[in-house]
């Protein structure tokens, strides 16, 4: 399952640590394990359920939010430069696992993805970062994931928070604008 893991995420490969990098790798395929998801089927779970039947899907969505990052990342380096310090291994790790609770939120049931019980407890925040703690995910990573939604509306977010959150939700905005010209 790696090897499919690492080909639904190029992105991996922007992360220069390598421990870091496997660790990304094993928190997924632990959520996909636990929520019972192949690496085929996460490809046809929707980027969202909020914004109604739009052809925007999770997989695309984790690699948007990834690739926004990196070009934010690149702006910011050329016209800030060290003024604006980003720890872009840390940014990367948490862009592609700020979602990876999604698998234990979401369940297939009846031919549909639709919110589990485990989802109606524990929204993708709190259960990636217990995937990330699990598998020793600096707690820089695992603020990213802890605060990329809502969830994270109540603390001082970090500078690789504030681009990944903002990315998100580029992204999900457009997704509900999409989904309410339908």
């Amino acid at each position: 399952m790696r090897k499919e893991i690492k080909a639904l995420f190029p992105e991996l490969s922007e992360i220069r640590d390598e421990k870091l990098r496997e660790k990304v790798v094993d928190v997924w395929e632990d959520s996909m394990t636990t929520g019972g998801w192949t690496p085929a089927e996460l490809k046809k779970i929707p980027f969202t359920l909020l914004a109604g039947d739009i052809e925007m899907m999770f997989i695309e969505h984790v690699r948007s939010c990834a690739r926004m990052c990196l070009a934010v990342e690149k702006v910011l380096n050329e016209i800030w430069g060290d003024r604006v310090p980003i720890k872009h291994d840390f940014l990367i790790a948490g862009a592609l696992l700020a979602d990876v609770g999604k698998p234990i939120e979401y369940i297939k049931k009846g031919g549909k993805i639709v919110k589990g019980q485990r989802g109606d407890h524990l929204r993708h925040p709190f259960s990636g970062v217990g995937m990330c703690w699990k598998h020793g995910l600096p707690d820089e990573v695992m603020h990213i994931v802890a605060t990329h939604s809502k969830e994270g509306d109540h603390v001082q977010r970090t500078i690789e928070s504030l681009i990944f959150h903002h990315a998100d939700f580029i992204d999900f905005d457009i997704a509900c604008a999409i989904g309410r010209k339908k």
